[in-house]
């Protein structure tokens, strides 16, 4: 989902990480489960969602800065 937002918009960054080949960043972020989604270290989950869930889960971490 993540990359669909971004392919559809040019101010979206998307980005797959395999937390195998980075520990540290499985770390950082605490990762327990996958997928995980982060957006601007603010917005955290866990696991797939679906499609509406996900985008306002996107939606929060951007109406938190205003």
């Amino acid at each position: 989902m993540a990359h669909k937002l971004a392919s559809a918009n040019a101010h979206i960054t998307a980005d797959v990480i395999e937390i195998t080949e980075f520990p540290e960043l499985a770390q950082r972020y605490q990762i327990y489960g996958v997928p995980k989604t982060v957006i601007n270290d603010k917005v955290e989950f866990e696991g797939a969602l679906p499609e509406e869930m996900f985008v306002q889960q996107a939606l929060s971490a951007f109406l938190d800065e205003g």
